[in-house]
């Protein structure tokens, strides 16, 4: 497979806490990565509510693709957006934004399921979309926003989800990548179309829906005025490689067969298995499963779980209270600290949104009986014990609706770096724990973009690339008699 000329490619990665522009060079044998910019992507309150600052974004992705443009020599042979998912902007007919985009931890979508489903039924929803239901669904928002009768949904003409929207910006098209545009809950992946149906029952416009194009899709060359603004060549092709981050994440799942499970592992967990096709039937919709497009007609059958969030606001938490503690020294105290004495559940509500966490915390465990953690150690354990848990139980559904072992769990993303939480994952699960590569949505956009490019051949061959070009750690399991105990007790916890 070697090559006479090596390609560059620039990735832009946006996280729900960081985004990041990223150089990928393939010499025909390795990728190789590197950083060329890395940028906050928190939100902002307004009077309104929390916004997403696309402004921002966007001025810090251009200064990023400008860094890495240099960086290449100014020889780049792609471009490529990802993003978080369910979250959109609506432009009016001249292609102008109609409003700050709402984020998705906003209070606008705080109790809509009921709404919804007094509207359609919780089962048809689930027959038509085959995704799992959060209320910080795009379908949600978009009924929100009816609900309180917003004039955006009167002068909207375009509905982006966030990386359509940075696509657009950067090459003049609109249009809804497939793996993003099944993040929002207005798809049928039955009918590979829009669930235009259930949308009309619910009232809400579909005028607005782009057009949808396949990961892998070139969508153009980049704009003349901002290939000026960052120094670039004129030509450079704009693909959408697949624009979620977690269908990137799971493309560079380092892994060889199919019997793998994967946790992207970040802001959020997401747990599941690859499929060609989706799983919709009662069980699916028991288990509050969803079924998300990946890339090269593949479906992630994964649950969302709510991932690094509660640490991460806990840190910002003890930041504001004077105290700047390094993700390295929150593990070491965590490590210190006793071990299986209380858990939460991460995905209940009072842990969705911003705040002091830590008090959170502290209410939770005193109002369900359990020990209450005071130390900072005892409450990053207590957070990244109650996700190991988390993991075992979802893991066990997963299995029990596909009918099949999984093995190894694959963590990929930011969070495959926390050693303490892959340990723990592999001793509450009894699974081996494959941990990296840490930047597997950028290294997953790197692969669609070579195979858009042709310049390789298919999503195995990228991925044994990504075996040959990044390291991981394996995790055994090790002490798992404490954790068979605890799990009991977490269950119940999280029945009542």
């Amino acid at each position: 497979m070697s090559m006479a000329k090596a390609h560059n490619y620039l990735a832009i990665d946006l996280g729900a806490e960081s985004g990041r522009v990223m150089l990928g060079q393939f010499d025909g044998e390795r990728l190789r990565l590197a950083e060329a910019h890395r940028f906050a992507s928190l939100p902002v309150r307004l009077p309104d509510g929390l916004h997403t600052d696309v402004l921002r974004i966007w001025a810090e992705i251009k200064h990023g693709l400008a860094l890495g443009v240099q960086q290449a020599g100014g020889a780049v042979a792609g471009v490529g957006v990802d993003a978080w998912g369910v979250d959109f902007a609506l432009l009016d007919r001249q292609g102008a934004l109609v409003a700050n985009p709402y984020h998705y931890r906003d209070s606008l979508t705080d109790g809509i399921l009921e709404e919804a489903f007094r509207r359609v039924p919780r089962e048809q929803i689930f027959e038509q979309t085959g995704v799992q239901f959060m209320p910080i669904n795009t379908l949600y928002q978009l009924l929100a926003l009816k609900l309180r009768r917003a004039p955006v949904l009167e002068i909207a003409s375009t509905l982006l989800m966030m990386p359509d929207l940075f696509n657009y910006w950067l090459s003049g098209r609109k249009a809804g990548e497939f793996s993003i545009a099944t993040t929002s809950q207005c798809y049928d992946p039955r009918r590979s179309d829009w669930a235009k149906p259930l949308m009309e029952k619910l009232g809400l416009p579909t005028h607005i829906l782009p057009p949808l194009v396949a990961p892998g899709t070139v969508l153009g060359d980049l704009l003349p005025q901002v290939a000026e603004e960052i120094g670039c060549q004129a030509g450079l092709p704009v693909i959408a490689p697949g624009c979620h981050d977690t269908a990137l994440a799971v493309a560079a799942v380092p892994a060889q067969g199919k019997d793998f499970a994967y946790l992207s592992s970040g802001t959020w967990s997401l747990m599941g298995a690859e499929l060609t096709a989706p799983c919709i039937n009662p069980q699916s919709l028991a288990g509050n499963f969803t079924n998300e497009g990946g890339v090269c007609q593949t479906f992630r059958f994964l649950k969302n779980i709510t991932g690094l969030w509660v640490l991460q606001e806990c840190r910002r938490t003890w930041a504001r209270q004077g105290e700047e503690l390094s993700y390295v020294e929150l593990i070491r105290r965590a490590t210190e600290a006793e071990p299986l004495r209380c858990f939460i559940d991460v995905d209940d509500g009072e842990f969705a949104k911003p705040g002091d966490m830590p008090a959170r915390m502290r209410a939770f465990c005193r109002r369900t009986g359990q020990p209450v953690p005071e130390s900072t150690g005892a409450i990053v354990r207590c957070v990244l014990e109650s996700l190991a848990l988390k993991y075992r139980l979802v893991l066990g559904l997963l299995e029990a609706t596909l009918g099949r072992r999984l093995e190894p769990l694959q963590i990929v993303g930011g969070g495959s770096q926390n050693t303490l939480l892959s340990q723990f994952a592999a001793d509450a699960t009894g699974r081996r724990v494959v941990a990296g590569p840490v930047e597997a949505a950028a290294i997953g956009s790197l692969i669609m973009q070579a195979m858009a490019l042709g310049h390789i051949r298919s999503l195995a061959e990228g991925r044994e690339l990504v075996r040959r070009s990044f390291d991981v750690v394996s995790y055994e399991p090790g002490q798992t008699t404490g954790w068979d105990q605890a799990y009991p007790r977490y269950v119940g916890l999280i029945r009542r």
